[in-house]
């Protein structure tokens, strides 16, 4: 498993949210540029970067900020926000990612999904966020009544084979993963997942790996990184086992 260290980008800084609420901000760089060099210098594979603006907004906001990114520092780097047209995510995958990261639009539109499935489905994966149980879409600010395991089977009856799950409740809260969540999702996907929320201490990096599910392939940690709970190399030693 791999450790994606979140660059989350808000009015041109680095902040993290708490349980996706855009009132509940913390700004950690002023830079989004220096907050990624910093997972980067600690050892870093990879990076996962949001355009918080774009989520809100519905159109990608800081690509200028992720193409400095890419540009700058020798990692792969995936970006969701705000990705709701063909013209958007070429756009950002002109900016030099590897990925992108796609939400409510792929939810919502078949059509715009069976076009990203058809121009770029190797680099594509699919956000799943999840409030009080059920999908959340609109940068987390909506939620649709659509249970998670239906809206999954669902994307991949359309071909959709990489997935972002993400539990809103327990994004930046530090308490810990939901690991009978997480077990059950492992079991509907087939194909590859990230995990994201709630990550507080090398305890829960370890007690993901030990669920020892072949198809999760990371965990995306922000505010512990943040906060110094532990480095990046530290995290990725728990994840190896």
């Amino acid at each position: 498993m791999i450790l994606y260290p979140a660059v989350d980008i808000l009015d041109g800084r680095a902040v993290r949210l708490r349980q996706g609420d855009f009132d509940e901000a913390t700004v950690y760089d002023s830079s989004p540029l220096d907050a990624a060099r910093s997972w980067v210098d600690q050892g870093a594979a990879f990076l996962h970067v949001v355009d918080l603006d774009g989520a809100r907004s519905g159109a990608p906001a800081n690509l200028a900020d992720v193409r400095q990114i890419t540009n700058e520092l020798n990692v792969p780097v995936q970006v969701g926000g705000g990705l709701r047209s063909v013209d958007a995510v070429r756009e950002a995958l002109d900016s030099g990612v590897e990925r992108v990261v796609l939400g409510t639009a792929a939810l919502r539109d078949q059509e715009f999904l069976d076009d990203c499935l058809g121009i770029c489905r190797d680099r594509m994966i699919v956000s799943i966020d999840v409030s009080g149980g059920r999908v959340a879409v609109e940068g987390w600010q909506q939620v649709t009544g659509g249970e998670p395991e239906a809206v999954i089977e669902s994307l991949m009856a359309r071909g959709v084979r990489s997935f972002v799950y993400s539990n809103v409740d327990r994004d930046g809260m530090l308490e810990g993963p939901d690991l009978d969540e997480v077990r059950r999702i492992a079991g509907v996907i087939r194909g590859r997942f990230l995990y994201a929320g709630g990550i507080g201490r090398i305890e829960d990096l370890e007690a993901l790996a030990a669920l020892r599910q072949v198809n999760l392939g990371g965990v995306i940690v922000g505010k512990a990184l943040y906060e110094g709970r532990f480095t990046v190399r530290e995290g990725q030693a728990a994840l190896a086992g």
